[in-house]
């Protein structure tokens, strides 16, 4: 059995011009082992915004006023949502966790808050969607983490005046950032009293108010009061994570780092300029068409061999893979997403211990694919055609056999002590991962 490596570090942080310290929390870096074996997870993005059909930004993209964005509250009434369903959903796909959007930028508020009118109770439906998912989690045994959007489209309190969005909702009044944090800390402090066990919380928004990324300097514009609020979730639950989508490197206080359509390490998108952190559990997110949110015009839908890659190329870098759904307003996750999830679930179960509970970066990511590892296992993942033959490195140990997953078909190999040569003559690549597994001694 491997030895568990705990980095152990202490974060200095300034909270009302006070130097303070954030020294995680053996339950804290055990969650974070948990996490990095997971591996695999749902995210959800779900609001009144759903009902439009044109993605979570419309307010911003169609500059919808407050006062007439407001009115979606009377029609969101999603009379066909089973949060036993969703949650079954997710665990038949091999996913350990769920991200669950609970207030995105426009403001919406999916749970029983005291500090919005703008929420749920106040909707046809009057359930709060956020303790019926936590519930269920906690009753399949599922991991949940619970995104929370720090910009606001509709309050007047938000610096939008400063943010690079929400310009054109109508708003007029410069109101009190402090107040506004004061909101997003009692929010916060609902959602991590009110619902049992909150394993992560993942924040969105904070780039709102820094210069684009890419830029030279992207210091925010605001106090975003950072340390106060990561030190109330760390004091109200000290084993929940927290993460930052700022396309930044990771700030004191985080305990996992994200990225937003992009492998570590990777900037296809043009929003990851940041480097993978050698100390934090890394995870990526990705869409399964092009949008978000519910699109009702968004048929580009990824073929399941591309999302199997996506899956398989995040755990060669040591990252989770977050997939989301948009559910529609009326409470259905849409027919293409459940027939893909339940497609890279049949995979999962017959491969998933070459994912599950592995570490990547055992050898830099190569044309022809990955390489995963656990405890005296190395899975050899090969994503395309290969030219012979397949040099593994990084291997000290002497091997004790070398098969074909799924089929135990012996592979040849050839070893010294700098590197393994697998010879693929005779081995019939398969379609999305040939995965070559090996046992040392």
């Amino acid at each position: 059995m491997k030895k568990l490596v705990i980095y152990l570090f202490t974060a200095i942080i300034m909270t009302n011009g006070h130097a303070q310290t954030y020294t995680p929390t053996a339950a804290n870096f055990e969650a974070r082992q948990q996490f990095e074996n997971a591996k695999f997870g749902l995210f959800i993005h779900w609001g009144v915004f759903s009902i439009l059909g044109d993605a979570e930004w419309v307010m911003q993209n169609e500059n919808i006023k407050v006062k007439d964005y407001t009115r979606l509250m009377d029609f969101f009434n999603p009379a066909e949502f089973n949060a036993h369903d969703w949650v079954a959903m997710a665990k038949n796909a091999g996913m350990k966790y769920i991200t669950l959007i609970t207030r995105h930028h426009d403001g919406f508020s999916m749970w029983d808050t005291k500090y919005s009118d703008f929420n749920i109770m106040n909707t046809p439906y009057h359930k709060d969607v956020v303790k019926m998912i936590v519930d269920e989690c906690h009753k399949q045994d599922m991991k949940i983490f619970l995104y929370y959007s720090l910009l606001d489209w509709r309050r007047d309190d938000y610096s939008y005046w400063t943010g690079r969005t929400g310009q054109g909702t109508g708003r007029t009044v410069h109101g009190d950032w402090k107040d506004y944090i004061k909101f997003m800390e009692n929010q916060l402090t609902e959602l991590l009293t009110n619902y049992g066990k909150i394993d992560g919380i993942w924040f969105d928004g904070y780039w709102d108010q820094t210069a684009p990324e890419g830029a030279q300097d992207r210091t925010p514009r605001i106090d975003w009061h950072l340390p106060e609020i990561y030190a109330l979730i760390h004091k109200l639950q000290p084993a929940c994570l927290i993460g930052n989508n700022h396309h930044l490197s990771p700030l004191p206080g985080e305990d996992f780092q994200m990225f937003e359509k992009d492998l570590p390490g990777q900037n296809k998108s043009g929003l990851s300029f940041q480097k993978p952190s050698d100390q934090l559990p890394l995870e990526t997110c990705e869409t399964m068409n092009n949008s978000w949110g519910f699109n009702i015009k968004d048929d580009n839908y990824k073929p399941v061999n591309t999302l199997i890659h996506y899956l398989v190329n995040a755990a060669g870098r040591n990252a989770n893979f977050l997939l989301n759904v948009g559910p529609q307003p009326n409470g259905i996750i849409q027919e293409e997403f459940r027939d893909t999830l339940q497609q890279i679930g049949k995979w999962m179960e017959k491969f998933g211990k070459s994912i599950y509970g592995t570490r990547g970066n055992i050898m830099p990511p190569q044309d022809w694919g990955v390489v995963t590892s656990k405890e005296n296992k190395i899975f050899v993942h090969i994503l395309k055609d290969s030219i012979q033959p397949v040099v593994i490195t990084g291997i000290r140990n002497k091997i004790k056999s070398c098969t074909l997953m799924g089929t135990g078909e012996q592979v040849k190999y050839d070893q010294n002590k700098n590197e393994v040569t697998i010879r693929l003559d005779g081995i019939a690549l398969v379609e999305p991962d040939t995965i070559i597994e090996i046992e040392t001694k």
